[in-house]
């Protein structure tokens, strides 16, 4: 797959190496699934989930259910609000839900589906949700290049209303 623009996003183009084995073919709709905090939904997290999007192949974003604090300063909630505020932003076919908190990701062999571990290009930068929380805390608007300005008011409308401090 090349590089692309999808919705005025650049997807660049992550190396994949699959640990799993191949899906099943049963004729239903299947969804590519993603695990994650996502303190907050950031260009990173977004880069990764286009990999299967632009391939034609929705996604199920799984949100660990997790209790606000400073590195997690957004509700599951609100999280779960900015990925689907996002994603309808861009018509993308997604699915978002809450999950437990999990304490590992498991797996047999010829488990009828793909196991794939996405390595991002190292021309994407350094993108990190800490990195994007100091910027803010901060009061540095940096942060703003890296988060889709679908959910800026969200993220700054949140972090107002929190009992954490950053």
């Amino acid at each position: 797959m090349e590089n692309t623009t999808v919705d005025n996003l650049k997807v660049e183009r992550w190396e994949s190496q699959n640990h799993g084995g191949n899906p099943t073919t049963n004729e239903s709709k299947k969804y590519a699934i993603f695990v994650g905090r996502y303190q907050p939904y950031h260009q990173g997290h977004t880069s990764l989930i286009m990999q299967k999007i632009n391939q034609g192949i929705p996604a199920l974003i799984m949100v660990r259910d997790i209790a606000p604090d400073a590195k997690n300063p957004f509700t599951t909630e609100q999280t779960v609000e900015m990925i689907e505020k996002f994603h309808a932003a861009h018509d993308h076919d997604v699915k978002v839900m809450i999950i437990p908190d999990i304490e590992s990701v498991n797996y047999g062999r010829g488990v009828g589906y793909e196991i794939n571990e996405f390595t991002p290009p190292e021309n994407i930068g350094f993108i990190s949700a800490t990195k994007i929380r100091q910027s803010i805390k901060d009061e540095n608007d940096d942060w703003k290049l890296l988060v889709d300005e679908s959910i800026h008011a969200d993220v700054e409308k949140y972090l107002l209303e929190s009992d954490v401090k950053l």
